[in-house]
């Protein structure tokens, strides 16, 4: 991946010109300048409009080409008809940036004016931010080139939104909710610039603490994951992404495909990234901020303090839900926090002060875990009672909580009750004290800092390396196109799995009775009966399949079901003859599947298989590459990974052999162009040691060579 060199200049420009720059207070030309000089920009200003003199006090230029001096980075702001010719004049003129504001390209159909925009740029090195974008905001540089009419805090969360009338809403909440910005960037239509560029600088500027992305569609996603993974290994990344349904999803001619809605793949792959996924703008700047301004936990050890015990459930219940760990070390825990609870209250996490708990109890309580180097993190639960006071609650809360920060321990505290409580905590989060009036909220944003914490500290997955015969596969891909095909007949997609090691049954094609017999004989029974024909790719809905076959009879009445069967279902189908397979002992039936996604290109699945799939929807996505640990990692989200371990008396899968699996078909669909879909259905896993077979294999190829 190219990384590109000259990103610094836009977040840090030493010029800026405005072209569209006008004295016209209805304008965004005027808006953009005026919020640049009202920003405290101290580097050099340069409106650009035809007639010149002077806008906002500064003198103006007919062109960027009059300007004597260099520009880092030029504004558009004119309508969409003069754009391009603004585009080369910048260009010419070695402008490194330009920020196209003006709206209607490819959003309203204009791809291929939206193009020429992007060649006339890179004819000379220039890069395009847009268009259709609300500009930057930079703290770096005190730079506000928005129109947003807002002023912009400053401070340490990065922001990148697709959406620019959404970024001016996050402006809003930014300033409402007092969470300073270390920038805000809208990527628009990403007709070049897209969100890997601008998250490589924010990766390496320590102003940036946390980043927060806004995505509509990814673009260049395999980019993407690798520029997020070595994010999130430096700083929390969260993001929110619309489009969670899958209406309007195309579905593959596989199950794999089918599977893959709009929202799926990208869940799992952001999660495989380690990036934070929101379920709302909320949540997100929740998120963010507490992440922003609280220190990692040492541990995973969080401790409950309540003085209601229905609320500790809830608060234990919401543990769970957001995978935060409980300490459980009942003789540890009643040693520490028994002088801060009465007789009635309990000891076990949660700790129950009771009711009548007052200020001084709960800093007792807090002090305790405090300086306890066996507690990692606390959530600190209140219910409303008479015994507190506004100021109790400052003794209760802004206290120890600015004593957690500086002693590196993490807490949020979580208020029930009335006006009192409620005005109370609108004040701390002025504060930016981590107070929330709903208990779930309060511990999904430390489980959400937990979530980051693991994927920081884990070390590097090696990438599994997997060799095989790629030309091989090719030439099988090219026979099936030259004869028309889009996909490989079952025979093909057996001898592609025989070319990567995944072992298949044993298998001969039959063009006639007598030869389906035989085929049968040298098997041996019982066996597996499928038709053979490029029409058809869902046999068993053209009924196109019989199990179990135990005897020469039962051979011949297959094949005349099967030919009877198709040719009513599928009149014009050219039947080839069918594929005589041994019947495999059972097993847990899987389904693994690779394909290339519309968004981050080579992918894999595994779920749990058979004729059931479509209904249980029990499947797992991950890019490639990846290595064993996060194949591992994708096998556990399933619902049925339980089965793979034994239930009811059984033995262990052979997880290992389903693994290799995954990393083979994966090696195949990032190495063999050809090929868009790969779906073994069902693969059978034996007990641990036994192997797997792939039973069923279905193989798409890509309409053209990628």
């Amino acid at each position: 991946m190219v990384k590109d060199q000259n990103i610094k200049y836009l977040f840090e420009p030493r010029s800026v010109a405005v072209i569209g720059a006008s004295s016209n207070k209805g304008k965004i030309g005027n808006a953009v300048i005026s919020n640049i000089i009202k920003g405290g920009y101290k580097n050099k200003i340069f409106p650009i409009n035809p007639k010149g003199g002077e806008i906002e006090g500064i003198k103006a230029y007919k062109s960027v080409l009059d300007v004597p001096d260099e520009i880092d980075i030029a504004c558009i702001t004119v309508p969409a008809k003069f754009v391009l010719e603004s585009v080369k004049e910048c260009a010419a003129k070695g402008v490194k940036y330009a920020i196209v504001i003006t709206s209607g390209f490819s959003e309203i159909g204009k791809i291929e004016e939206e193009r020429k925009l992007v060649e006339a740029a890179r004819e000379k090195g220039m890069r395009i931010l847009g268009p259709n974008v609300f500009g930057i905001f930079t703290a770096e540089v005190s730079l506000n080139s928005t129109f947003t009419g807002s002023v912009i805090p400053s401070g340490n969360l990065g922001i990148i939104t697709q959406s620019g009338a959404l970024g001016v809403v996050m402006i809003g909440q930014a300033t409402v909710g007092n969470i300073g910005l270390s920038a805000i960037v809208s990527v628009g239509n990403k007709a070049d610039v897209d969100e890997g560029d601008l998250i490589e600088y924010m990766i390496a500027q320590d102003r940036t603490k946390v980043i927060l992305i806004y995505m509509e569609g990814v673009h260049e996603g395999e980019r993407l994951v690798e520029t997020l993974k070595r994010a999130t290994k430096i700083k929390p990344v969260v993001i929110i992404k619309s489009g969670r349904s899958t209406r309007g999803a195309m579905a593959a001619a596989s199950h794999t495909g089918s599977l893959a809605g709009s929202d799926t793949v990208f869940d799992d792959v952001i999660k495989q990234c380690g990036a934070l996924r929101a379920e709302n703008m909320t949540e997100a700047f929740e998120w963010s901020k507490f992440l922003a301004n609280n220190p990692l936990p040492a541990g995973e050890n969080t401790v409950i303090i309540t003085n209601g015990g229905g609320a500790g459930v809830m608060a234990t219940d919401a543990c769970e839900k957001y995978d935060i760990i409980l300490y459980d070390d009942s003789n540890h825990l009643k040693t520490i926090f028994s002088p801060a609870t009465p007789e009635f209250g309990s000891t076990k996490n949660p700790i129950d002060i009771t009711g009548q708990a007052k200020a001084e109890d709960y800093v007792k309580a807090f002090n305790a875990a405090l300086h306890d180097p066996e507690i990692h993190s606390v959530i600190g639960v209140f219910c409303e009672s008479s015994l507190f006071t506004h100021k109790d609650l400052d003794m209760a809360v802004e206290q120890n909580y600015r004593q957690f920060k500086a002693a590196g321990k993490p807490i949020v505290f979580c208020l029930l009750g009335g006006e009192t409580v409620d005005e109370y905590a609108r004040e701390s989060r002025r504060k930016n004290i981590p107070v929330y009036n709903d208990v779930y909220e309060g511990v999904a944003a430390l489980g959400a800092m937990y979530s980051y914490k693991r994927y920081a500290e884990e070390k590097e997955d090696e990438v599994a390396d997997f060799k095989f015969d790629v030309a091989a596969v090719d030439d099988i891909v090219d026979n099936a196109r030259q004869e028309g095909r889009s996909f490989l007949l079952s025979h093909e997609g057996q001898e592609v799995m025989r070319v990567t090691g995944i072992a298949v049954p044993k298998s001969m094609i039959a063009v006639n009775i007598e030869s389906a017999v035989k085929s049968a004989a040298a098997i041996g029974y019982p066996v597996v009966m499928k038709v053979v024909s490029k029409d058809i790719l869902h046999k068993s809905d053209a009924g196109g399949i019989a199990l179990d076959l135990v005897n020469d009879e039962e051979i011949i009445s297959a094949y005349e079901a099967i030919m009877r069967n198709c040719r009513a279902h599928v009149p014009h189908a050219v039947i080839e003859g069918v594929e005589i397979s041994e019947m495999v002992q059972p097993g847990t039936e899987m389904i693994v599947g690779a394909r290339i996604d519309g968004s981050f290109g080579p992918t894999v699945m595994v779920g749990l298989g058979g004729i059931y799939v479509e209904v249980m929807k029990d499947v797992s996505f991950r890019a490639t590459p990846l290595g064993r640990r996060e194949i591992m990692a994708m096998i556990k989200e399933i619902r049925s990974y339980p089965l793979l371990l034994g239930v009811r008396g059984e033995k262990t899968r052979d997880i290992n052999a389903l693994v290799d699996t995954i990393i083979k078909i994966g090696a195949v669909i990032r190495n063999c162009k050809g090929i868009s879909d790969i779906e073994i259905n069902p693969l059978v896993l034996y007990e641990q040691g036994m192997g797997a077979r792939a039973v069923d294999v279905r193989i798409i190829l890509s309409r053209e060579e990628r």
